[in-house]
Parts: C-alpha cells; sequence; structure tokens
C-alpha cells in the first residue's frame, strides 16, 4: 500500500478496491457516515426533528448504525430510541445485549429491551428444541418473529420510524434468495425503505444499504466499536451464507461487482409490474396482510405447537 491517503496525504490504513482509494482512519471513518448521509437524503428517508427506533442487536451493523446516526443527531436533531429483541439463544445472545445495553449508556440513548419470552410466552430455543420433522429453518422462524418484536416495541414507545443495520450485501443476499424461490411480490418489495401506507403503520429504512459489509465491519474496528463476537449457532442453516460466499468471490475478481448489482436490483423492483395484493385484515393481530391470518401470526402459531410438544 503506498504511504499516502488519497484524500490527505496522511498514513493510509484501507484500500478501496473498487475505487481505488488509499484511505487513512479518519477518512475512512468520514466516507462511511457520508454514505450513510448521501443515501437518507437520496432516499428522503428521514425528516428533521424526527424520532427514530434503530434496531440494536449488538452487532457490528446496528451498533456501526447507532454510532452514525447518532454523529448525525447533531445537525438533524433526531431523537433516537434503541431496541433490542432478545430472542432466548442459550450461550448466545447474552452478550449481544450487554454490548447494547453498555453502547446505549455510552451514547445516552433510552433503551428498550425486550425478549421472544416476553413478546410471545417461548424462546426461540424453546421452539428449535422439537421441530425433527417440521421442514423449516430457525432464521424462517427467527426473523418474521424478530421483525414483530422490534414493531411491538416501537409502538409501544410511539414511534413509527424503524432503522436497521441492512447493508448492501445483506440486500444482495436477500434479493438472490427471493429470485432462487421464485417469490417475485419479494422481489417487488426489495428497497432500502418502505413508507407507512394504508394498513402498515411503520416506515423502515436501512441507511447502510449503499455500504459493503467488510467496510461496516472495519468502520467498527477503526472507531473501536465492541460488537458480538459470538456467530449465531443456527447461522448455517439458511442458504444466505452460500449466496455470500459466491458474491464476495465475485467481488474479489470483479471489483464494484456489488454496486452493479444494486443498481440491478433498484431498476427492476421499479419496473416490475404486479397486480397488487389484495389486503385483508388478520384476525389474530390486527394488521393488514396479503392472508388471514398473516404469515407472522401462522410463524407464531407453529412456534407455540412446537413449544407445547417440547414440554
Amino acid at each position: 500500500m503506498e504511504n499516502k491517503c488519497t484524500k490527505c496525504s496522511g498514513n493510509p490504513v484501507y484500500f478501496r478496491k473498487y475505487s481505488g482509494e488509499r484511505l487513512c482512519s479518519e477518512c475512512f471513518s468520514s466516507s462511511i457516515i457520508e454514505k450513510a448521509r448521501k443515501t437518507i437524503k437520496k432516499h428522503k428517508m428521514l425528516k428533521y426533528g424526527e424520532k427514530i427506533a434503530i434496531g440494536v442487536s449488538g452487532g457490528k451493523d446496528s451498533l456501526a448504525l447507532l454510532d452514525i446516526l447518532v454523529k448525525m443527531q447533531r445537525d438533524n436533531e433526531y431523537e433516537l430510541v434503541a431496541i433490542t429483541i432478545d430472542e432466548g439463544i442459550k450461550n448466545y445472545r447474552d452478550e449481544a445485549v450487554e454490548l447494547a445495553i453498555k453502547a446505549c449508556k455510552k451514547y445516552d440513548v433510552k433503551h428498550v429491551n425486550m425478549s421472544f419470552n416476553e413478546l410471545f410466552g417461548f424462546t426461540l430455543d424453546n421452539v428449535l428444541e422439537n421441530r425433527n420433522d417440521v421442514k423449516t429453518t430457525s432464521c424462517s422462524i427467527c426473523g418474521p418473529l424478530r421483525r414483530r418484536g422490534i414493531e411491538l416495541a416501537a409502538k409501544k414507545i410511539g414511534v413509527n420510524t424503524i432503522a436497521t443495520g441492512h447493508n448492501l450485501d445483506d440486500m444482495l443476499q436477500t434479493f438472490m434468495i427471493n429470485l432462487l424461490s421464485g417469490d417475485v411480490y419479494r422481489i417487488k418489495q426489495s428497497k432500502p425503505y418502505s413508507m407507512p401506507k394504508e394498513g402498515f403503520e411503520f416506515k423502515k429504512i436501512k441507511p447502510f444499504m449503499e455500504i459493503y459489509e467488510n467496510e461496516i465491519a472495519f468502520y467498527s474496528f477503526q472507531n473501536k466499536l465492541p460488537f458480538q463476537s459470538i456467530d449465531c449457532p443456527h447461522m448455517n442453516e439458511n442458504i444466505r451464507n452460500e449466496l455470500r460466499e459466491v458474491v464476495n468471490n465475485l467481488e474479489s475478481n470483479h471489483p464494484g461487482i456489488k454496486f452493479n448489482l444494486m443498481k440491478s436490483i433498484e431498476d427492476i423492483t421499479k419496473n416490475i409490474e404486479l397486480d397488487p395484493k389484495k389486503l385483508v385484515t388478520c384476525l389474530v393481530c390486527g394488521n393488514s396482510a396479503s392472508s388471514n391470518p398473516c404469515s407472522v401470526c401462522k410463524t407464531i402459531s407453529l412456534s407455540e405447537k412446537l413449544t407445547k410438544s417440547s414440554l
């Protein structure tokens, strides 16, 4: 690596292969903050003085998002609240919850910590103990319940804007999962944000959707942000990890290809024309959905059955 930062002539610590930039620690960190700021502005994600709930899991992405939104808060007067959902995974979630609590104390951000057990009456471990004959992955159970948990917590504290740390890699993997499963409606919904509309209470935003996962990790390292060191014990059940490896190999051989893929996804989602699904009211939770009961309530029902059969 050459011995000068592209921007300030300082000592470089990072080589951005897709742009050819060599950046010192300060310029690298500033570039990540600016990328997030530009994404928020480009997609009109936030308004001055808005109250925002940040999903803070204790991982690198969510803690970096908390750090960056706190820094942006000085200029935009955002009101920030952090929400952590404890799924109840033994020897995994305790570390993350503790990191989230410490980070919120550091930034003086209100923190709401809720658990699956508190919200639904069971833990993820309870559910997974007895799914031997059920063809479903832990992620397909955990994901919907965690999203519902964040929504319930946000509703409880009177917030309708939810920010999550999903990065560009997450967006690409999710699109590919939907593509491989043939779910065109979910492909159409592959957006960096969703605005409140009839039947839906929350605006959901992803300020990191144009930033590489490895750059979020390096930002966390450079800014000494402690994040969870333990991988989820169920992470290998999902095809997502295989897709991550495929896309990373492509990026290694063709720097910048992730940006090209993201641009293609944006173009595809804009141009797909589908008849809108008829919305009905879920008689269990009262939310608008394409089916009754809604997919989340079906997941809760399945989880309750699996929990009871394990007792």
